[in-house]
C-alpha cells in the first residue's frame, strides 16, 4: 500500500486496500490486458448445481470444490449455485466439496450432469475441546497463528488464476458489473515483497444514466482482492500493537472437513479510538493457521472511517459509510494453505444538500482462486501487462460479451440479481 492513499491511517494499519472513488470526472486508467486464444469447448467439460444442507434445504454460499490432486477449484455463489470447469483429461477424478460447520464430500465427476447437479451436505456437531484447550488464553492461540505464519502458507512464488467481479448497485438495481479472469504474481508470504496482477479476459457494463450526476467508482480492483489475505498482508488488520488495540475471546469450536478449527472474537477497544475492526477469526487447531476470517470495520466514528474509502466527492454531498464488511478463506493443499475466496461488501449513504432524499449505493468485491502454477518465472510475467494498485476496473476494461465468453475458465456463478442485469445487457447486445 502506498502511504499517499492513506496518510494518517497506516500507523494502525486500518485499511484494506480498498479504495472508493466517487467523483464528477476521473481519468482512465490503462491496463494491459494480454491477448487470448480460447480453447474450444471440446477440451473441457462444465458442470453445473447447487449445493445445499441435507436437512433444511437451505442453500450454502461461498462453499468450496476442488478436483482432487490438482489446483482446480472454485466456489459457490450467494445462492449456493456453482459452475465448475474441468479439462477432460481429469474427468476420471473425484472432485471434494467443503464447508465450514459440514462433513466434507467425494463425488466423482463421472457422476455428475452438465446442469441440474444437486449436492447436500450433512452439518457435524460442534464438538467441545478438552477443559484445558478451551480455557487457554485466546491471545496464545492469535500469537501462535501469527508467529507460524511463515510454516503454514506457500514460501514459494507462485501464479495463481482467479475469477473477479465487482457490481455496484444503486439501492438494488444493478448499474455496474465489472468481471475479469485475473493472473497474480502471488509472492511468498515469507518476504515483504507486494503481489502483482494482470488482467486476462474481462469484461464490463455500466448503465451511467442511473448515476444522477454521481459517478460511483472503485478503486483498485483485484489489489481490494489481495490486501485481503491477512496472513500475506498482517499489517494492514493486525500488527505489532494488536493486543493493545483488540480483545479477544473463545466462542467456540467448529469443522471444516475432519479438522477441528478454534473461533476466536474479537473486538475493538473502547479506549481506541481510530476506526479498527470486529469480527471472527477461524484458527486450525492442529497447525494453528489462519483458515478463515469474517471482519467488519468499526463505524462508530462514521466522519473517520468514512474517510478512509472517499476519494473525492462533490462539495454538496455528505457521505456516511453505512456497512463495511470483509471475508478471507483459505484453502489446504498439501500442508500449505492458499487463498481461495475473498469478498468485501460495502454500503455507502449520500445526502445531497438541498435535495429531499438520499442516495444508497452497495459495493461487492469478490475474488475466487481457481487454479496455481508452481516453479514460476518472474521475468515471464511482464511489466506491460500488469495492472496498477490504482486501477478503476470500470475505466479499465471496455464491452461486453456473450454467455460463452470465459470459455476454459473457471467463474463464480452470478448471484440472481446479476444474472438478471446479464441477461438485460445480452438482450441489449442482441438489438
Amino acid at each position: 500500500m502506498k502511504k499517499s492513499f492513506f496518510t494518517k491511517t497506516n500507523k494502525y494499519s486500518l485499511c484494506i486496500f480498498i479504495g472508493l472513488s466517487i467523483l464528477i470526472f476521473i481519468q482512465p486508467v490503462s491496463a494491459g490486458v494480454k491477448n487470448y486464444l480460447q480453447k474450444p469447448d471440446s477440451l473441457f467439460n462444465s458442470y453445473k448445481g447447487v449445493i445445499s444442507d441435507i436437512i433444511s434445504r437451505d442453500k450454502l454460499p461461498y462453499a468450496s470444490l476442488t478436483v482432487e490432486n490438482t489446483n482446480i477449484s472454485t466456489v459457490t455463489n450467494a445462492d449456493g449455485e456453482f459452475l465448475l470447469k474441468v479439462p477432460k483429461s481429469y474427468t476420471d477424478r473425484m472432485v471434494v466439496i467443503t464447508f465450514l460447520g459440514y462433513g466434507s464430500k467425494r463425488i466423482s465427476l463421472t457422476t455428475l450432469h452438465p446442469d441440474g447437479n444437486k449436492i447436500e451436505l450433512r452439518s457435524l456437531p460442534i464438538f467441545l475441546p478438552e477443559l484445558e484447550v478451551v480455557s487457554k488464553d485466546p491471545q496464545f492461540l492469535i500469537q501462535k497463528m501469527l508467529d507460524k505464519r511463515s510454516e503454514n502458507y506457500c514460501n514459494n512464488d507462485m501464479i495463481m488464476n482467479a475469477f473477479y467481479r465487482e457490481t455496484i448497485r444503486k439501492k438494488n438495481t444493478n448499474v455496474s458489473l465489472s468481471e475479469a479472469i485475473v493472473e497474480v504474481y502471488k509472492q511468498s508470504y515469507n518476504n515483504n515483497q507486494t503481489d502483482m496482477a494482470a488482467l486476462y479476459k474481462s469484461r464490463k457494463s455500466t448503465d451511467y444514466t442511473k448515476l444522477d450526476t454521481l459517478v460511483y467508482k472503485l478503486m483498485g480492483g483485484p489489489f481490494n482482492s489481495l490486501y485481503l489475505d491477512v496472513m500475506k498482508y498482517p499489517e494492514f488488520v493486525f500488527t505489532s500493537d494488536i493486543f493493545n488495540n483488540y480483545s479477544f475471546r473463545f466462542l467456540q469450536t467448529d469443522r471444516i472437513d475432519e479438522r477441528l478449527i478454534y473461533v476466536i472474537g474479537f473486538e475493538q477497544l473502547k479506549n481506541v479510538l481510530e476506526p479498527l475492526f470486529n469480527g471472527k477469526l477461524y484458527i486450525d487447531a492442529e497447525s494453528y493457521a489462519l483458515v478463515r476470517a469474517d471482519f467488519d470495520m468499526n463505524l462508530t466514528d462514521n466522519d473517520e472511517a468514512t474517510k478512509l474509502f472517499i476519494r473525492k466527492k462533490p462539495f454538496n454531498a455528505v457521505v456516511n459509510t453505512t456497512k463495511a464488511h470483509y471475508q478471507i478463506e483459505y484453502r489446504l493443499s498439501d500442508d500449505k494453505w492458499y487463498y481461495a475466496y475473498s469478498r468485501v461488501d460495502l454500503s455507502m449513504k449520500i445526502n445531497w444538500k438541498k435535495k429531499l432524499f438520499n442516495t444508497y449505493y452497495n459495493s461487492t468485491i469478490e475474488m475466487a482462486a481457481t487454479d496455481w502454477f508452481k516453479d514460476v518465472n518472474k521475468k515471464g510475467f511482464k511489466m506491460k501487462d500488469r495492472i496498477n494498485p490504482n486501477v478503476v476496473i470500470q475505466d479499465a476494461v471496455t464491452g461486453f460479451y456473450d454467455p460463452v465468453f470465459w470459455g476454459e475458465y473457471n467463474i463464480i456463478e452470478p448471484d440472481k440479481s446479476i444474472e438478471n442485469a446479464i441477461n438485460k445487457i445480452q438482450k441489449k447486445n442482441k438489438k
